[in-house]
């Protein structure tokens, strides 16, 4: 090694951009409806495993059931309800992103992911135009790379 030029090895952030293709559009759009479709599927579990565990508890306790078994009920209720909303706030999510996906027109460029990277720099080099790099997908092929590599 050159100690006359000393080197660093950074690291950056990469933003990686997709160009909207129809291909691209279905396989977003699958993705989005099969977590749409998870969501679902745990809502009815959760429902299940609720009713369940109230069941268990209801034959285990007194007719009528006591304070403590009501209370032991309400709390079991309340988890499910406070589950069964972080579900839907999700599912909701999933639903928005979908509605996006379909307005989005063909040939735009939409943030996909973040990955890191490293690189080399020097005395000289312009350290904020390094940084600034971007990849462009089209249909999962690189396009384009955008920057100082």
């Amino acid at each position: 090694m050159d100690i006359s030029n000393p080197q660093l090895l950074l690291k950056r952030v990469i933003n990686v951009k997709a160009i909207v293709t129809p291909l691209w559009k279905e396989e977003v759009t699958q993705q989005l409806q099969g977590q749409i479709n998870q969501t679902d599927q745990q809502l009815q579990q959760i429902d299940v495993q609720g009713q369940r565990a109230i069941t268990e508890i209801q034959k285990q306790g007194l007719q009528p059931p006591g304070p403590q078994t009501l209370q032991q009920i309400e709390n079991i209720q309340t988890q499910v309800n406070e589950k069964k909303s972080e579900m839907l706030e999700q599912k909701n999510q999933s639903l928005q992103n979908l509605q996006q996906v379909q307005m989005l027109e063909l040939d735009q460029e939409v943030n996909q992911f973040q990955l890191e990277g490293f690189f080399r720099a020097e005395q000289g080099d312009n350290l904020i135009s390094k940084m600034q790099v971007e990849i462009v997908l089209r249909d999962g092929v690189i396009e384009e790379i955008r920057g100082d590599i």
